[in-house]
């Protein structure tokens, strides 16, 4: 499995590098291979990723042997097709973060309102997003959205997947974002990850009245992509009620992980969480 994001987030840096080291601007590589230089920027942003632009870059600037192949493979990484390509009404943003998933090694997140979305129940993913109330634009349906999730959520069990560390707020456990009865479900659902369910998973709670170093309190809801490749960069995406902030700047992302290290020594273990957890569940109405 492989990410195309973060692929042509790659495939960008790696081009900007070896136009740099020719000393060219993207007009000079634009005229060279024939395009405009708008092309040539949406390359090296990974914002786009041609191929055969990419090998014609390679050969104007007499790139061969293994840096040739490493580039031509990332080049066709770039342009895959994921599973959520086919998947209807899937959503924009759901789109991005089944992506960013795909390939990762690592995903680290931060939950300080909902239980992690790759771990929530079917029927309480409908119930968030169903809700008259509900404030986040669904760009899709409802069940796009769910088809969308599950196969997250595939992705989350397949052998191989990737390692999953979340770090939930105590409030996300005491405020109901749903019916009592779906949040005692989902609640008791949640702890057999504290459990150890699955081993990839390990979830953790942060209590209300947790001290972390430094007194450095998180201000919104994130998680951190780390991938197989040591080339490829980083990913932070900080999630919004209408939409997503990702980073891949090392400056940018440097902080979150430095973050999310000072909540994992504030947050209970996991057998901690798990007995807090179903202590929760059990305080609630089975209806």
């Amino acid at each position: 499995m492989i990410s195309p994001y973060a692929r042509r987030l790659r495939l960008g840096m790696e081009l900007r590098t070896l136009r740099g080291e020719h000393n060219y601007t993207q007009a000079r590589v634009a005229r060279i291979i024939g395009k405009s230089r708008m092309e040539i920027s949406r390359l090296e942003n990974g914002q786009s990723a041609d191929p055969a632009d990419v090998l014609n870059i390679l050969e104007a600037l007499g790139v061969d042997g293994e840096r040739w192949t490493t580039l031509a493979a990332i080049a066709q990484d770039a342009c895959a097709r994921g599973w959520w390509d086919s998947v209807k009404h899937i959503g924009e943003r759901q789109a991005l973060y089944a992506d960013l998933e795909a390939g990762a090694a690592v995903i680290r997140a931060y939950e300080p309102t909902y239980p992690p979305g790759l771990l929530q129940l079917p029927e309480y993913i409908r119930s968030i997003y169903q809700a008259p109330a509900a404030l986040e634009p669904l760009t899709g349906t409802v069940d796009g959205f769910l088809a969308g999730r599950a196969g997250r959520q595939r992705n989350l069990r397949r052998p191989g997947g990737p390692s999953f560390e979340v770090i939930v707020e105590e409030n996300a456990i005491l405020r109901l974002g749903a019916p009592a009865g779906l949040v005692k479900r989902q609640l008791h659902h949640l702890a057999e990850f504290g459990k150890g369910s699955q081993a990839n998973v390990r979830l953790r709670v942060l209590p209300i009245q947790a001290l972390i170093r430094g007194y450095v309190l998180p201000r919104s809801a994130f998680s951190i992509y780390a991938y197989p490749d040591p080339g490829d960069p980083r990913v932070v995406a900080i999630d919004t009620v209408t939409s997503d902030v990702i980073l891949t700047d090392g400056a940018q992302v440097t902080p979150y992980e430095r973050l999310y290290e000072r909540l994992a020594e504030a947050a209970l273990t996991p057998e901690e969480s798990a007995k807090l957890l179903t202590e929760a569940a059990d305080a609630l109405p089975d209806n």
